[in-house]
């Protein structure tokens, strides 16, 4: 698939912003008292923002007893995991996957608490196990997905529906890790620059709605003091996330750590997918950019050649043989 990353990297443009966080404000939430705030008096956490970071989702496994890295460990495992990378180094044109270096936009830091994961509960910074019956459920999809026996298979990200890092839950990933929040009265929308995707909170609401269900989600939000607390469930589908299922339950937290950071903080409960729910977060650094379009299915030839090419196999009777 070819998509284009419209934040200007061409031009040279985009500036490399820092992300700050302290174990304290991770367990606290809280927030500094000159924080920016809406006349109605809660915090305004309008603007667009930077959540890149090679920081990893779970901690590997090479640092299984390491919950913090100190500050030559950390620029250490930087500079190695920047060389790692780098498609630009990847020399088997069998492996290089997509793009050259040149398009990638996830960072170059950890976080600066020197975490070793995203993951903050449980304690060992790991997803917890999948259960059989999800386990059962992703065998399905990956035959149906190998067979490619239509569209409605292949995976949404592929398909231009959701983008592969706006979950939701968001993560940061390879580019376009970048979102914008608007607060509108009633709602608070929640704009991701991957796949131009946006997703309405509803502030005015006590009850989720069963139907339609959207890809997405039907989110519902409220204010606990300063914390904007949204809560997502009736998912359509599987989101973009990965193992997620239309069981899915999110609870994301949203806080100004000051005017120019935003600490995020996502919850997932899924018995029909995961032994245990999980938490993760991570801070967002105000951007000096705005959104972008994301032209996703602008040049996407892929889609028609994946579909035709399999026609062709099994016109060939070779369908299954790869």
């Amino acid at each position: 698939m070819i998509t284009i990353n419209t934040r200007l990297k061409a031009a040279g443009l985009l500036v490399l912003l820092g992300i700050f966080v302290t174990p304290f404000i991770i367990n606290a939430q809280s927030a500094s008292d000159d924080i920016p705030r809406l006349v109605d008096g809660h915090p305004d956490l309008q603007g667009t923002w930077d959540f890149r970071t090679i920081t990893p989702m779970q901690r590997p496994q090479s640092l299984a007893d390491v919950e913090v890295l100190n500050e030559t460990d950390a620029a250490a495992f930087e500079a190695a995991e920047n060389v790692r990378r780098d498609r630009d180094n990847f020399t088997d044109t069998t492996t290089t996957g997509d793009y050259n270096q040149f398009w990638y936009d996830r960072g170059t830091e950890l976080l600066e608490d020197g975490r070793t994961s995203l993951i903050t509960d449980p304690a060992n910074g790991r997803i917890p196990a999948l259960t059989d019956a999800a386990q059962a459920r992703n065998r399905l999809r990956r035959e149906a997905s190998r067979l490619a026996e239509g569209v409605e298979v292949r995976p949404l990200a592929e398909r231009c529906i959701m983008g592969f890092n706006s979950g939701p839950p968001m993560t940061p990933s390879a580019y376009n890790n970048n979102v914008q929040l608007v607060q509108a009265g009633d709602y608070v929308l929640i704009h991701n620059e991957m796949v131009h995707n946006i997703r309405p909170v509803k502030m005015d609401a006590t009850a989720h709605l069963e139907v339609p269900r959207k890809w997405e989600g039907d989110s519902i939000g409220r204010w606990d003091d300063d914390v904007l607390v949204v809560e997502t469930n009736n998912f359509a589908r599987a989101t973009s996330f990965g193992n997620s299922s239309d069981n899915m339950h999110l609870l994301e937290k949203f806080w100004l750590i000051d005017a120019d950071t935003l600490g995020y903080e996502f919850t997932i409960t899924d018995p029909t997918t995961w032994e245990a729910p999980w938490t993760a977060m991570f801070p967002m650094h105000r951007a000096e950019l705005p959104i972008y379009e994301y032209a996703c299915h602008e040049g996407n030839y892929a889609m028609a050649g994946i579909l035709g090419g399999w026609r062709r196999l099994e016109a060939l009777g070779q369908s299954g043989q790869q």
